[in-house]
């Protein structure tokens, strides 16, 4: 994996765990071209099976999570300018979705915009109860274009987000947590190790069927009723062959930890 990153910082504290970290504090960790590309770049990384088995994501700092685009970097773009890079974003939007292992977003500050979006992506959102989240792009002339809606909507519910997306206002850890926005509100100390020890509780799972688990748990979310069962009873299948699967058996009948291949 290519660790020579100029705007992340990523660090392995514990087996299996990696925790990434957006690393532009003086410009309120916020997007840039060169950040999106270097994301772009360890998620691909990550896509192929290694040691990997969970990541936590968050920022620098303790007042903000991720500002959103840099607007200073967008500002006197052309259209076509402001076209291609959102581009990019999309396509690392879309290479954290595929990934194979799942990502905690741990919110140690604001998550405003494209920021708020990278968290609504992620299969979990925790947050320092500091922590502040908006979609402000309706104030801007422009809309969440990350999955934002979407994912804002599956969250909270359709009238909920009609609010938030409609306003631009932020809310804070507790109103998201009330709202099924976040999953918890920690105090910002507690943060990063509860997140890693929650990825490390995830990591030492069996690494297929977690990967089969957040499959099902994305393809389903659109499909009704005989579809979604069609599609988890196919995943469930492609377990039955697996080493894994007879390890994860004859190690609980041993009353032993199970040795997970990936395979």
């Amino acid at each position: 994996m290519n660790e020579a990153f100029e705007t992340l910082l990523v660090d392995t504290p514990a087996e299996g765990v990696l925790v990434v970290t957006l690393n532009r504090p003086a410009a309120g960790n916020s997007l840039s071209t060169r950040m999106a590309e270097e994301l772009l770049t360890l998620w691909t990384d990550l896509a192929r099976p290694g040691a990997t088995r969970a990541i936590v994501l968050t920022g620098a700092g303790d007042k903000i999570f991720c500002a959103g685009a840099d607007l200073k970097e967008r500002d006197g773009m052309t259209d076509a300018q402001w076209k291609a890079q959102h581009v990019l974003f999309e396509t690392m939007r879309d290479a954290l979705v595929a990934l194979p292992v799942p990502v905690i977003c741990a919110v140690n500050g604001a998550a405003y915009g494209g920021g708020f979006e990278i968290a609504l992506n992620c299969d979990l959102i925790y947050a320092a109860d500091s922590a502040r989240f908006a979609l402000p792009e309706v104030k801007l002339g422009i809309m969440p274009g990350l999955g934002g809606v979407q994912n804002l909507v599956r969250a909270a519910g359709e009238r909920r987000a009609r609010e938030i997306l409609l306003t631009g206002d932020p809310f804070t850890a507790a109103q998201g947590l009330q709202w099924g926005v976040i999953n918890a509100v920690w105090n910002p100390a507690g943060l990063i190790p509860e997140a890693v020890d929650l990825a490390g509780r995830i990591a030492a799972n069996a690494p297929l069927s977690v990967r089969n688990i957040r499959r099902v748990a994305r393809e389903t979310v659109v499909l009704s009723g005989a579809e979604a069962i069609a599609v988890e009873l196919a995943a469930y299948n492609e377990l039955t062959p697996t080493e894994d699967r007879r390890e994860g058996v004859a190690a609980w009948g041993e009353k032993r930890k199970a040795q997970w291949k990936g395979r």
